[in-house]
């Protein structure tokens, strides 16, 4: 059971002073939070690319490079890389790169992205939005597959018999598949037998085990050993000494956020009710204490079947010191608690599942 963070590197404002933080100290905050998580043990840090004004990271690969230098076993990853409006070639020159510099740590995980901001940006028609992810994943598979590479497309120029440089460290470089629970996506992973990363951020966590089963389904009939590839789940939370400190300081900025994206997505109002709806044991949001955290995320690899938990924190802007508590605390005390337990269900079970 792998554990870690996931950061969209966000600047809104802050909810008490109005203040916006400037994208340049973000980044090099979240160096820090990257630095940090790698130094109490947790699995993997990954940050998402935006293209608005409310978040630092439309680079990913460059932040998690800057981390890479100054860490030692944590796994890097873009959470997600809009693959729909990137170019495969500097994706994967990028993620090789940066397996470089950490010595075989990085991944790619490949999403269409819910936010729409890069297509109009690099020049892509939005009516395309599936064929261009169809295209540029088949193209990104490709050169991590073969050194030269010969392809053809309808959204970009083709490529005859050249050469993509530099190959990673890692053969293959890992690339996973993002999906926000769209069942083609989920289908899609499975038949290729790439790992599936879970968008869990509404509703209850325990509806996504029949998209795992599908998943698995896909990826059995396509020839790919079900029981080897991994799942994970990208879910918001925060973690304090208490479940009160935890529940009081993540939610106001939470409820800036929600609301904002409310707004420009047509959601309803979101208000304390809701959030402790989805803080209690059934819901999506991963809030609390060290036992309590711990406790989700236990349920969620026995009952869904995940086997790496990435935790989003902060959600909109936190004091730095607060996201830093709660990534040490993630690492010390919730990590141990939850590798020992399904460690040892894991055991119990072997007959049975195996």
């Amino acid at each position: 059971m792998e554990i870690g963070i996931s950061t969209f590197v966000e600047t809104s404002p802050d909810v008490e002073t109005g203040e916006v933080m400037s994208h340049a100290q973000r980044i090099r905050e979240v160096v820090e939070e990257i630095v940090l998580a790698d130094q109490v043990g947790l699995d993997v840090y990954g940050v998402g690319e935006h293209h608005r004004e409310d978040y630092a990271a439309s680079s990913p690969a460059v932040i998690l490079a800057a981390a890479a230098a100054q860490t030692k076993q944590i796994r890097l990853t873009s959470a997600v890389t809009v693959l729909s409006s990137a170019d495969p070639v500097r994706v994967f020159q990028d993620f090789a790169t940066l397996d470089g510099i950490s010595n075989g740590r990085a991944e790619i995980m490949a999403g269409r992205g819910s936010f729409i901001e890069s297509f109009p940006l690099f020049g892509y028609d939005l009516d395309h939005y599936n064929e261009l992810f169809d295209e540029k994943l088949a193209l990104l598979l490709k050169i991590r597959e073969s050194e030269k590479v010969t392809w053809a497309g309808g959204h970009r120029p083709a490529i005859n018999n050249l050469g993509v440089y530099p190959r990673p460290v890692q053969n293959p470089l890992p690339v996973w598949i993002g999906s926000g629970g769209n069942q083609e996506s989920v289908v899609r992973a499975g038949l290729l037998g790439l790992p599936l990363v879970l968008a869990i951020i509404g509703g209850s966590p325990m509806n996504f085990a029949p998209l795992v089963q599908l998943y698995k389904r896909a990826a059995t009939h396509a020839g790919h050993d079900a029981s080897k590839l991994p799942i994970a789940s990208h879910s918001h939370g925060f973690i304090a000494e208490t479940t009160q400190l935890a529940a009081d300081t993540f939610f106001p900025s939470t409820q800036a956020v929600m609301n904002v994206l409310g707004k420009e997505r047509g959601w309803g109002h979101y208000d304390r009710s809701s959030f402790d709806a989805a803080r209690s044991i059934e819901g999506a949001l991963y809030v609390g204490d060290p036992e309590t955290v711990a406790r989700k995320i236990i349920n969620l690899r026995k009952h869904v079947g995940i086997t790496r938990f990435l935790l989003h924190t902060p959600l909109g802007t936190m004091p730095h010191e607060d996201v830093m508590n709660a990534i040490k605390l993630l690492g010390t005390e919730v990590a141990p608690r939850v590798r020992e337990e399904i460690a040892k269900w894991e055991a119990e079970n072997e007959g049975k599942t195996n």
